[in-house]
This record gives structure tokens, C-alpha cells and sequence, in this order.
């Protein structure tokens, strides 16, 4: 095998064989997107194009066996992720379907709703996903959406109190779904429980919406062509009460509700915890998108010539410092976050399909999740663009297929939550110690659990614990310059910042200790870009503790070799990123400073001649990249 091969193989992780399958798979379906279609027909197409995905077995993974599936959670998730190389409108489309639609009915419902699984996965239901109002998105609790039970005739009436309270956004509303999971506030006997799921019928046989629903489109979009996103509107709709997805509240037939978890707060987090492979799958699809912007970039470095020393020679744009240094850089974020990435699969799978999971993994998983989320589509939007503007107006071309990428990823910042939102709630989970008594973002609670319990930092490690506190022990002692290239070195410095930030923001906010509710909100709001920081150098730290893991399982030395430089560099990008924190915290001297750019600048060099290798470790075959430009410069 060459080399690329077995860099290939170390980052495709444990599901490196649908990984591979898919690569054939897909290659062979029609799935390059057709800037001649218009809306509709985009739509239609990418609808049909679910259909090849069913024999591919990974729509049936998601699911539990006793309900129709294959019981595969990782293997889900990674078939997922394979489709956004190729196409994110399908992406999108797949994952609402037996992600999110199939996803509530199977984690939220019980054996009577289960029933409806095998029919999910074979299309014969078409379903939606509503829980985002024009009014609410990340702030799920507060939807507006109300479901009252009528003893009567026991069912739950479904309705639309407000225009804020409008379903939007919602994939699959526009046109195809003929039934929504829609998140509302359960009301029975005068007493609101909190946000619960409903099955709610939409659309009758000939696609007519029925009694009370309102669907409308949401029309163009900045991208995503093929996705009907949709707005949902309920005028008293009535369903009965066996369509409340009732693993976690039931109605009985007079009214009485019942809870196996007493707390509001903690029925709600604990079903959305239950969702959570949604937010890893979005994740990953960036991953995706942002590895086929740079393959694409960096094919086009290797390839495009301009300037040079003499007249009559020019010089591959690959070997230009600025060059490099705005590729290399994102293909070594790109690294660490599919080794991260692949990690997070893996924990969430054992969880998954495990009997009874460990509450405090699950809170530490959901965490992860979201601060991975977070991370990766913001480096995955960036590297798109960058990867657009370095190839100059060749990569405007919509025939380059960059254009599209930039417009059909910029939604992923904000879907499964607003990333800053969610990097809060990294903090949130780190600062309380995953405290089961503080639920969601409450300023007030968190302030005062902080307060009153926070002692030291939660650092729980990854799975490479051992390897990586002896990488830290066994690091250089005094400021040798040259440390910086040591792993245990990197490691500490990144562990150390998290532990100084988040002690600094717990000081911050014991300062709301003995508050009221205001004023603790006031001193929380001005805490809140801290709080953020704390969740971002969390992810920073255990990304790089997961490409050192995966380094570690890596069997091939020469590629082990070369991950090892390039997870250098990406340390150090990261320090060079932040060093005005590294400095002003005397965590690096003015001379060290320098050093960083020196040492990153010697990677690049060292990097340069392996810069095929690592786009094709990437795995994307060159001939579905889609860009027209590359071969016009064969």
C-alpha cells in the first residue's frame, strides 16, 4: 500500500469499511449537483435519490433491531457523513428523514409508535422534524406550539397560538412530508408539563393539506436546493392521544399526566439527550464538506502555476509560503477534528448500544458533542471559503463546485443549535460538574451551583488517558524553544489554558452567588464571552488529545510519522491562533512567540512535498470532486 493509503486508513477510524463501501457506492449513483435544474426539480431529484440509500444498509443501521433496524449507531452516522462528500442537500435530506423524523419516533416513542420504524426506513413514511418556531430556536423550552388534552375524546389538540409560534425552517415541510414529530407544550388538566413530541399527520394521499394544517415553503435558501425546508402552522388540530410519543410523559385517558423523571427541566434535557446522534451527524457532514473544499483547493495548488523567478518559469501556487500557509494549516484542522470526530462516534455508539448507560457519560458525551458541533462547522465554513478564494476566480465558477459548498454549508453554523449557544453549554456541563440539579442555561442556577460546589475542574480525558498524561510528564523541563515540537509540551499548554480559563470564569460568575435573579443574569451576560472561551479551549484540548490517540493506533510508521508533523501543526497553529492569551499570561515569552511562527513555518516546509498524500488521505476520489477546473489543467 502507499503511503496516502495508510494515512487513509488511520483517519478512517472504526468504520472504515463504510467508509470504503460508500466511496463505491456513491460514486456510482448520479449525485453531482445540476446547477440547470430549477428548485423544484432539485428537490424532486434529491427525494428520488433517497430511495438507492435503503439498499446501502445504512439507513436501516440507525435502528434498534427489535424495531427493523441493524443496530449500528456509528455505522448511522459515518454513512451519513459519507453523503455530505458528495452531496449535502442529500445529506440533509436523509439525516431529517431516519435521523431526525425516525430518530424522535424511536428514542421518544414506545413499542406502538415502533411499529412505524420499518416503514420510516423504507420510505413509505415521509416524515419532518418540527421543533424550530420563528420565534424560537435554540430556546426550545420556550416553544409556543400548545397540545391541550380533551378528556372527552381524548386527544390532544394541537395548535398555533401566535405567528411567533409557527414551525419554520422545518426540512421536508415544503413538499414531501406527510406527517411531523412537532414539539409542544403538553397541557392537561389546566397544567402545562413541558415541551413533549406529537405525531402529526399533514398532508392526505394526494399531498392536500388536511383539516387545521397550514404548510407553506420557505423558498430560496442561500443553499441547500434540493432540501424543502417549510414553515408549519395548526388551527386546533386534533390527533389522538396515542400520537404522544410517551417514553417520558404519559397521558392517561382521563387526563392524569405521569413522568418516569419527576423535574421538568430534567424530562426535557434527558429527551433531548436521546437525539443527540443529530448533532454528531451535522458535525461529521461538515467535516465532510469542509475535507472536499480543500482536496479541491489543494488539487488546484498542484496543478495552477502563476509568477515566478525569471521570465518564462512559473512556480506551482503549492510553493508559495502564503500558500501554504493558508492551506496546511485547514488541512490539519481538518486532521484533528476526523480523528475527534471519529472518537465521539465511537463514545456515542457504545452508549448507544449499551443497556443501561452511565448518566454522567451520557451528560459528557452530549457536551463533547455539542462543542464538536460547534467547532467543526465553524473551521468547515472557513475552509470553504478560503479554499474559494484560493482558487481565484476559477473557484467562483460554479462548475468548481466551491460556490455551491460555500452556500450549502453556511447553514450548518446554526443547524442543532447556534454554535455560540452551544459552546455555553460546553461551559455549562465543564463549570457544574454535569450537576443533574442544573438543567439548560439558566443563569441564576448555574451561578449559584458554581458558587456554592466548584472546587477544581472537571478534566475528564479522552480514551488515550494514560498515553496522555505520560506524554505530559515526559515533556522538556525549563522553556527549551525547541519544546514546542514536543507533544507533551502541546498537550500541557493546552490543558493548562482550559484549567485557567474555567477556574476564572467559575470566580466570575460565585460573584452572582447571593444575587437575585436579575442582577445574577446581568453578571452572567458579562461573563458570557468568558464562557464561551472555556468552552472553546475545551474542544481545543481534547481535539488534540484525540489526534495524539489516533496517532497511537496508527500501525503504519511512515504514516504515523507524518501525522505526527502534522498534528504539530495544528497545535501550533492553534497556540499562534491565541497567542495574545499564551502571552499575556506569561504561559509563552516574547522569544517563544517567535519561535511558534518559525517552527510552523519549518512544518510547512516539511509538510509541502506530502501535500497529495494528505488530501488523498482525505479519501475523496478526485474523479467525484466535482470541480471542472482540475482537469482543464491536465
Amino acid at each position: 500500500m502507499t503511503l496516502s493509503d495508510e494515512v487513509r486508513i488511520a483517519l478512517d477510524g472504526k468504520w472504515r469499511h463504510i467508509r470504503e463501501q460508500s466511496r463505491v457506492d456513491l460514486a456510482q449513483m448520479d449525485l453531482a449537483f445540476d446547477h440547470d435544474l430549477t428548485m423544484d426539480e432539485a428537490r424532486e431529484r434529491s427525494f428520488a435519490q433517497l430511495k438507492p440509500l435503503v439498499a446501502t444498509g445504512i439507513p436501516a443501521a440507525g435502528f434498534r433491531a427489535e424495531n427493523g433496524g441493524t443496530g449500528d449507531p456509528g455505522l448511522s452516522v459515518t454513512g451519513i457523513e459519507m453523503l455530505a462528500q458528495f452531496d449535502l442537500s442529500l445529506m440533509v435530506k436523509a439525516g431529517v428523514q431516519w435521523g431526525l423524523f425516525g430518530g424522535a419516533v424511536e428514542n421518544l416513542g414506545t413499542e406502538q409508535h415502533h411499529a412505524l420504524i420499518p416503514d420510516i426506513i423504507n420510505l413509505d413514511l415521509i416524515g419532518c422534524f418540527a421543533m424550530s418556531e420563528s420565534g424560537h430556536g435554540s430556546d426550545v423550552q420556550n416553544l409556543e406550539t400548545t397540545a391541550t388534552y380533551d378528556p372527552g375524546t381524548q386527544e390532544f389538540v394541537i395548535h398555533s397560538p401566535t405567528v411567533s409560534s409557527r414551525k419554520d425552517y422545518i426540512g421536508n415541510a415544503a413538499k414531501h412530508a406527510t406527517i411531523a414529530a412537532v414539539f409542544a407544550q403538553l397541557i392537561t388538566r389546566g397544567e402545562s408539563h413541558g415541551v413533549h413530541c406529537f405525531l402529526v399527520p399533514l398532508r392526505d394521499e394526494k399531498g392536500n393539506d388536511l383539516p387545521g394544517v397550514t404548510t407553506s415553503d420557505d423558498g430560496h435558501k442561500g443553499g441547500l436546493r434540493g432540501v424543502d425546508n417549510g414553515r408549519l402552522q395548526f388551527d386546533q388540530v386534533r390527533v389522538p392521544r396515542e400520537n404522544l410519543l410517551n417514553r417520558y410523559g404519559q397521558v392517561d385517558e382521563g387526563g392524569a399526566y405521569s413522568s418516569p423523571i419527576d423535574a421538568t427541566g430534567a424530562r426535557f434535557f434527558t429527551m433531548l439527550g436521546t437525539l443527540i446522534r443529530g448533532r454528531v451527524s451535522v458535525g461529521g457532514s461538515a467535516g465532510a464538506a469542509g475535507e472536499v473544499a480543500l482536496s479541491i483547493a489543494g488539487r488546484y495548488a498542484l496543478k495552477r502555476r502563476q509568477f515566478g523567478p525569471e521570465p518564462g518559469t512559473e512556480i506551482l501556487l503549492a510553493d508559495y509560503r502564503m500558500h501554504q500557509r493558508r492551506l496546511l494549516p485547514l488541512i490539519a484542522r481538518s486532521y484533528a477534528y476526523r480523528f475527534a470526530q471519529n472518537q465521539l462516534t465511537a463514545r456515542m455508539h457504545r452508549l448507544q448500544t449499551t443497556e443501561d448507560p452511565d448518566p454522567q457519560e451520557q451528560r459528557e458525551l452530549e457536551g463533547r458533542a455539542a462543542g464538536l458541533k460547534a467547532m467543526n462547522t465553524w473551521h468547515a465554513s472557513r475552509a470553504v471559503q478560503e479554499s474559494r478564494e484560493m482558487c481565484g476566480g476559477n473557484g467562483y465558477l460554479a462548475e468548481n463546485r466551491l460556490t455551491t459548498l460555500r452556500g450549502d454549508i453556511d447553514v450548518f453554523t446554526t443547524f442543532e443549535g447556534d454554535n455560540h449557544v452551544l459552546l455555553q453549554l460546553v461551559a455549562k456541563e465543564l463549570l457544574t460538574a454535569y450537576a443533574k440539579e442544573v438543567g439548560g442555561l439558566d443563569p441564576l442556577g448555574m451561578v449559584r451551583f458554581v458558587a456554592s460546589t466548584f472546587t477544581d475542574t472537571v478534566r475528564e480525558r479522552t480514551a488515550a488517558s494514560q498515553l496522555i498524561q505520560r506524554l505530559i510528564d515526559a515533556r522538556p523541563g525549563g522553556d527549551d524553544e525547541h519544546d514546542l515540537l514536543d507533544r507533551g509540551t502541546q498537550l500541557e499548554l493546552f490543558e493548562d489554558r482550559e484549567q485557567h480559563v474555567l477556574e476564572t470564569a467559575a470566580r466570575r460568575l460565585q460573584r452572582a452567588s447571593k444575587s437575585d435573579s436579575a442582577e445574577a443574569f446581568m453578571i452572567f451576560n458579562n461573563a458570557q464571552d468568558h464562557v464561551i472561551r472555556a468552552g472553546r479551549v475545551h474542544i481545543d484540548r481534547i481535539v488534540l488529545e484525540a489526534f495524539t490517540a489516533g496517532i497511537a493506533r496508527c500501525e503504519d510508521e511512515e504514516a504515523a510519522d507524518l501525522l505526527r508533523d502534522v498534528c504539530s501543526l495544528y497545535a501550533l497553529s492553534t497556540v499562534e491562533e491565541d497567542l495574545a492569551w499564551f502571552m499575556g499570561h506569561n504561559r509563552i515569552s516574547d522569544q517563544r512567540a517567535k519561535v511558534v511562527t518559525s517552527e510552523i513555518n519549518a512544518l510547512l516546509d516539511k509538510l509541502r512535498p506530502h501535500l497529495l498524500t494528505l488530501i488523498e488521505g482525505f479519501g475523496v476520489p478526485e474523479e467525484s470532486l466535482g470541480a471542472a477546473m482540475l482537469h482543464d489543467l491536465d
